[in-house]
């Protein structure tokens, strides 16, 4: 098993300060949301706030194995149906009652933070406002129950038992992940588990859990950019993440959009 980090004092203060930095853009993009608003448009402001702030895009240019085309966006816009990995456009105009979730990462001084929300255009139908409380409530109660001792199991069982019951579906396929000096580093952090399985946290590790949740069926597909993920059946989704520290009597939120 690749080794997980344990970060020093320092490292944390670096990654409090570009974990604001995703904190302001989630916090900015929240404001100006609004039917008849581009993606496009939203992530040149974003681009434009992170570097003012002495930072870089952490997600334009970023690379996957398999996918000959870098990312072109400073966020991912993922509307309605799409899950992760929504690219900016001019084309995709905001409409009342859509979902959008935008997942921001940034570098800075070189530690990353990494976020996302997930927001109602307008007035948004109750089964979408619902989707996006539970899969708020999921990222928080996760939150809440880290410490020290805390298994990357039981993370994932705590979001899999506050969505299931709900009837929504979870996407297995992607995962929370360790954060740092790389934007994705071990260990992986999936989003459903056994109570007491997988990797030990510890004092100063630092995590990024990120619940994904659809309102139908658990199948996901990619589209022909190679990037978008959507839900195979076409139902909506939502995406929330938080990067956060663990401590030895709680965790604290490295990216605080709550704010």
């Amino acid at each position: 098993m690749a080794m997980i980090s344990i970060k020093k004092e320092r490292d944390l203060e670096k990654m409090r300060r570009s974990g604001q930095v995703v904190a302001d853009v989630l916090k900015m993009i929240r404001d100006r949301v609004a039917p008849g608003v581009n993606t496009l448009q939203l992530d040149r402001d974003a681009e434009d706030l992170i570097r003012k702030a002495g930072g870089a895009p952490a997600f334009k240019g970023y690379r996957i194995p398999g996918v000959p085309t870098a990312f072109p966006g400073t966020i991912c816009a993922s509307l309605n149906e799409e899950v992760v990995h929504g690219i900016p456009s001019a084309d995709r105009v905001l409409q009342e009652g859509d979902l959008l979730s935008v997942d921001v990462g940034v570098l800075l001084d070189g530690f990353y933070g990494d976020a996302a929300m997930s927001y109602p255009v307008g007035e948004v139908t109750p089964l979408r406002r619902r989707l996006l409380e539970v899969t708020h409530r999921s990222l928080n109660n996760a939150v809440a129950m880290l410490k020290d001792g805390v298994t990357v199991g039981d993370i994932g069982y705590t979001v899999e038992s506050t969505v299931l019951p709900e009837g929504f579906g979870l996407v297995r396929n992607y995962a929370g992940h360790g954060i740092g000096r790389r934007l994705h580093e071990p260990p992986q952090v999936p989003n459903f588990g056994r109570r007491g399985s997988g990797v030990t946290l510890k004092n100063n590790m630092t995590i990024a859990i990120e619940p994904m949740v659809m309102a139908g069926e658990e199948e996901v597909k990619t589209l022909a950019d190679m990037w978008t993920v959507v839900t195979a059946d076409g139902s909506e989704a939502a995406h929330f993440e938080k990067s956060v520290v663990i401590g030895s009597g709680g965790a604290e939120v490295l990216t605080p959009w709550e704010e």
